[in-house]
């Protein structure tokens, strides 16, 4: 925890109610940040989180935000900030997927994935630089994926999101590099979560067989990473895209 001299430093991250968000929240807690918690639907996963945090003697606050709006991001950053203090950190967590070969895909199933996964991103990123410019520092750290890297069949939307997302990391690392903003993105392969969990034992040898550790990650070692770029031994790192996939798509 900080000193209770120090101000504490603030970290808001999207979708955290579950799997990769909330093992995420739970890193930056331990790491002495107040945590935003933001969720989309669940309020009641969100704020069994923020207790758990709380009653491991940390701060979290649980904000709600529908980010298939690009606005509804960036105000759900200025809440944050306002409600808590400021902002220090920002992760990009949330995301969706609306899957289909690209010549059945629907407009609105393209539109609503690259909505919410990527156009806002950057409005959550364009809000929180303001409030990092004023301060000199922040950190930013975006959620892509190795299929944003590599590519997968029945997701050219997920893909196009989330290789925008790190085009999008890169230009902002240049853009604000200079007021002591690190921007980076990780960029998970295959993780145990609900949706691996519902693949049948063939699907998931499929996979397997692919990576080179032989295994799924876990939300932990992602959470790890993000812990990581968020603190002070990080400093000069930034507009870099790491991965967690076990191998599977080095780069």
């Amino acid at each position: 925890m900080n000193d209770q001299s120090t101000p504490q430093r603030v970290a808001l991250v999207t979708g955290a109610g579950r799997g990769l968000g909330k093992a995420m929240a739970l890193e930056l807690a331990r790491q002495g940040f107040a945590v935003a918690v933001h969720y989309g639907r669940s309020a009641a996963e969100a704020e069994q989180l923020a207790e758990q945090i709380r009653a491991s003697g940390g701060a979290a606050q649980t904000f709600m935000a529908d980010l298939s709006q690009p606005a509804h991001a960036g105000k759900l950053v200025e809440d944050v900030a306002a409600s808590m203090g400021g902002l220090h950190v920002l992760v990009n967590n949330a995301g969706i997927t609306r899957d289909g070969l690209a010549i059945r895909m629907k407009d609105e199933d393209w539109d609503a994935v690259i909505q919410t996964n990527l156009s806002s991103v950057f409005a959550a990123c364009r809000a929180a630089l303001k409030i990092m410019m004023r301060a000199r520092a922040g950190r930013i750290i975006n959620v892509s994926s190795v299929v944003g890297l590599m590519g997968n069949p029945g997701q050219a939307n997920y893909v196009a999101s989330k290789a925008g997302v790190i085009g999008l990391t890169k230009a902002l690392a240049k853009e604000y590099g200079g007021r002591n903003i690190t921007v980076n993105a990780v960029a998970p392969g295959f993780i145990a979560s609900d949706m691996t969990a519902a693949l049948s034992e063939a699907q998931t040898a499929t996979y397997l067989a692919d990576i080179p550790l032989g295994r799924l990650g876990q939300p932990e070692e992602v959470a790890a990473l993000v812990g990581f770029l968020a603190s002070d031994a990080a400093g000069y790192i930034s507009g870099q895209i790491i991965g967690v996939d076990g191998g599977l798509h080095p780069h």
